[in-house]
């Protein structure tokens, strides 16, 4: 394979110092973390949610090299990967679809009108990721529909501590990945800008992928009315084989997507009243063949464009925070398959957080038109209790919705049919929880219940029918418990962490539509996690990651990684080890994950 590299261009650029030894992030300042909702702001400790937070600690040690393969990590979160590196991985939370859980990045909505298959298209280069906010549950009411079991708000880097970091990594299946990211900052400016790429020939035949990864963001004005601009362009191109087709058809699948984005915003700021405008235009490009080598057998060319204006504001009384906010967005698309469609959708948001000394209320609604689907709302209500400083009672409850995508009511082919008469998912949600902080532990315990109606998925009427249709399935009750639990502590004045998380989820989907289901049986019905991180020498850390996954079909399988830093100065050696044990599973569809493999890094901070 030809190796593609541009990252050279930008090693001129010069001085970016990071420390030898990074500490842990200790729980009690992520209690006072900031949840970045689009409207009111509440710290970490005070959210009546069940929230979780990857910070950049974290990712660091994560032995992960992509943000799908991170949140892998977070139990409750399930990433059902077709290939590697990203390339194509579909995300779930608490048994949802992947069209219903909401990405965005900065707040900004990143929602594909076409399929959610490329929700994480959109995810960015972990580099210049600060944390990761994961909204459990339903949020269609914080956000408008998609949310629908959940969020997952990306937070960019405000800044880097000076100028240019390279990373160079080689390891198993010809993987050769290199990046750099940019940082400066001045008195009235600041600039953050990475280029990537991650190339590899594949750990089987017709796996091999070319990836590029270019982000910049920047502030301006910061000393009179600062403007903050983000662009993204994700350019993705990789063997697809069995995808969408089973090994028995010896077609050779092949998919090329590109994912842009371009945001613009500001904040006007009084003493009690906070408005940030913003405009933004999301781009998303597909091509699929069905045979690498022979376009013209069969080929799908899908585009995207969502175009969005959006003011979200918070005002502070003696009643409260009382947050709202209008959005009002164009989708469009154009399609060999899909057609030339397009949609207009405005959504209104309204909520108002009370504090009765230590009970916190929170009631709010938004209402949403689309001119396709009409008008919808999504009521929905938090509750929390202060019993002490270190432990809180909560709970909330709120109605979800999710409009079909273009390829659920437009998509066919010859296993596959559209449905342009599909009805809208709904669903009641319901949880209960609590929060335990003291010191270095953190503990959140929750249980929660959703029952939902029209869910919709490709089905088909008996097994000896080779068409699955985009159908309206009966009511579906999904429930289940989540445990996350974070320690700290000390080995020789050296920092270690040690994080276990469990999720139970239980659904009737089974009972309904054995063997006749595309999507919806592969309920992650339990799923184990535990990262543990140790450093017993000034300059040496390790990492260890477990994972256990049981679906509800009976497939089961246990996966370790593990890495090891080493940090000399302005250079750092990293050793990661996916699949140590080298366990044979497929997460979705027909492709077998990757067998045990090796990546060596460097990484110089100038």
């Amino acid at each position: 394979m030809r190796i593609k590299f541009t990252l050279v261009l930008l090693l001129t650029f010069c001085v970016f110092k990071t420390n030898a030894q990074t500490d842990t992030i200790k729980r009690d300042t992520l209690k006072e973390v900031v949840i970045t909702t689009n409207r009111i702001e509440i710290p970490f400790k005070e959210n009546s949610r069940t929230i979780q937070i990857v910070t950049a600690d974290i990712i660091k040690n994560s032995a992960a090299t992509n943000v799908a393969d991170l949140l892998q990590q977070v139990a409750g979160v399930d990433i059902r990967r077709r290939g590697t590196a990203g390339s194509q991985s579909d995300l779930y939370i608490r048994g949802g679809g992947f069209d219903q859980t909401l990405l965005l990045i900065d707040g900004i909505k990143m929602d594909d009108a076409q399929t959610g298959h490329h929700t994480l298209n959109a995810a960015l280069p972990i580099e210049v990721i600060e944390r990761i906010e994961i909204i459990k549950g339903p949020a269609a009411r914080v956000f408008g529909q998609n949310a629908f079991t959940g969020a997952i708000n990306i937070v960019t880097k405000k800044k880097l501590n000076c100028t240019v970091s390279a990373n160079v990594e080689a390891g198993s299946f010809g993987q050769l990945n290199g990046s750099v990211t940019l940082g400066k900052d001045s008195e009235n400016t600041t600039i953050i800008a990475h280029i990537g790429a991650l190339t590899s020939d594949g750990y089987r035949e017709n796996s091999d992928y070319n990836n590029y990864n270019y982000f910049l963001k920047g502030v301006f004005n910061k000393q009179k009315q600062p403007i903050n601009v983000i662009a993204t362009f994700f350019d993705k191109k990789f063997g697809a084989q069995n995808f969408y087709t089973p090994q028995s058809f010896g077609l050779n699948e092949y998919e090329e997507t590109q994912n842009s984005l371009v945001g613009v915003s500001t904040t006007f700021k009084t003493e009690n009243l906070k408005i940030t405008p913003r405009v933004y235009w999301r781009r998303g490009q597909d091509i699929f063949l069905l045979k690498r080598d022979d376009p013209s057998f069969y080929r799908n060319l899908h585009i995207t464009n969502k175009v969005g204006a959006e003011a979200n504001a918070s005002y502070n009384s003696n009643l409260g925070i009382t947050g709202f906010g209008v959005d009002v967005s164009r989708v469009s698309i154009s399609s060999n398959n899909l057609g030339q469609r397009d949609r207009m959708m405005a959504n209104l948001f309204l909520e108002h957080r009370f504090n009765f000394g230590d009970f916190d209320v929170t009631p709010g609604v938004a209402v949403t038109y689309f001119s396709d689907f009409k008008f919808h709302a999504f009521p929905g209500l938090d509750i929390g209790y202060n019993f002490s400083e270190n432990f809180k009672v909560y709970g909330n409850i709120g109605s979800t919705f999710r409009i079909p995508t273009y390829t659920d009511l437009y998509y066919n082919d010859s296993s596959t049919a559209g449905n342009p008469n599909l009805q809208p998912e709904e669903a009641f949600a319901q949880e209960i929880g609590f929060k335990y902080t003291r010191n270095a532990f953190f503990m959140n315990v929750s249980l929660f219940n959703r029952d939902s109606d029209n869910l919709i998925d490709f089905i088909r009427p008996d097994a000896n029918t080779n068409t699955f249709t985009a159908t309206n399935i009966a009511n579906v009750n999904t429930k289940g418990f989540e445990l996350d639990t974070n320690y700290g502590f000390k080995i020789n004045d050296f920092n270690q962490n040690i994080a276990v998380g469990y999720t139970f989820l239980e659904d009737d989907i089974i009972d309904q539509n054995r063997d006749l289901s595309r999507y919806s049986l592969n309920t992650l019905k339990h799923h184990f996690t535990t990262r543990l991180r140790t450093q017993l020498f000034k300059n040496v850390s390790q990492n260890i990651i477990y994972k256990h996954a049981e679906r509800a079909d009976g497939q089961s399988y246990n996966v370790w990684d593990a890495s090891i830093i080493v940090s000399l100065q302005e250079f750092e050696f990293t050793f990661t080890a996916n699949n140590i044990f080298n366990a044979d599973y497929i997460e979705t569809g027909f492709v077998p994950m990757p067998p045990s493999n090796a990546l060596f890094g460097l990484r110089y901070n100038f």
